[in-house]
């Protein structure tokens, strides 16, 4: 049986937390709240709990989860390179609602999904979540919900859609705004080889950042306007917090 802590209360907050780093410890789900949505978190370097997230969302290995981080400094240890202009965005926009894809370092050991090489990253906002994920370490965390309903803006919302799959829920009241946050796919800035298509920054999904921003920080880098992706990290439109 889950159980619900409401980590408005410092008491339930700690209780929270450890039953959290425990269930993480196990392979089992949690629920957290973040600065956008509701998410729920697996151990990122763990395939079978990364499994068990797609599987209780009703998602497939085509749809990998990104990864949230509780420093800057880390996605350096996950992305093959950060290139300058993505270095930006960070320091502009993290911790926030924005997430970014980059080429994933080549010797990390985990499985995502059919990520096509690539992994993307964020950093979120939030007392509980940078608590939870300094304890934790990298977490695959996508939206709190099924796969094509709306993402889960209170703990009550992610527990009536997910139910018994994930072990602890932890409460912070609603979400501020329920936007999701933006993807973009810096992937070209890293150059492969001879390749020799302009690079850019795509948006994959408007959220919680808005282009206007992303333009301020970026200026001709950003691409004008959105085109098909092959990128595996191109995400559904309610598919991650």
């Amino acid at each position: 049986m889950s159980s619900i802590f409401d980590c408005r209360d410092e008491s339930q907050l700690l209780a929270g937390m450890r039953n959290a780093r425990q269930a993480i410890g196990r392979g089992d789900l949690i629920v957290m709240p973040t600065d956008t949505v509701y998410g729920v978190a697996a151990d990122a370097f763990s395939p079978a709990a990364v499994q068990r997230l797609l599987d209780a969302k009703g998602r497939g290995r085509d749809q990998p989860p990104p990864v949230l981080i509780g420093t800057k400094e880390t996605l350096a240890a996950l992305a093959e390179s950060v290139p300058e202009p993505v270095e930006r965005l960070v320091e502009a926009f993290w911790p926030g609602g924005l997430t970014i894809v980059l080429p994933a370092q080549p010797s990390l050991v985990w499985d995502l999904g059919e990520t096509l090489g690539t992994v993307a990253v964020r950093m979120p906002e939030g007392r509980v979540a940078l608590e939870l994920l300094a304890e934790t370490g990298p977490l695959a965390v996508s939206s709190a919900n099924l796969t094509g309903e709306s993402a889960a803006i209170s703990a009550l919302d992610a527990e009536k859609m997910l139910g018994d799959s994930v072990a602890v829920y932890l409460a912070d009241g609603l979400s501020k705004d329920g936007i999701p946050s933006t993807i973009v796919d810096a992937t070209s800035l890293v150059r492969r080889g001879d390749d020799s298509a302009p690079a850019t920054v795509r948006i994959l999904r408007d959220g919680a950042v808005t282009r206007e921003q992303l333009q301020e920080v970026l200026g001709d880098l950003l691409e004008a306007e959105e085109q098909p992706t092959e990128h595996a990290h191109a995400q559904e439109p309610d598919g991650d917090s």
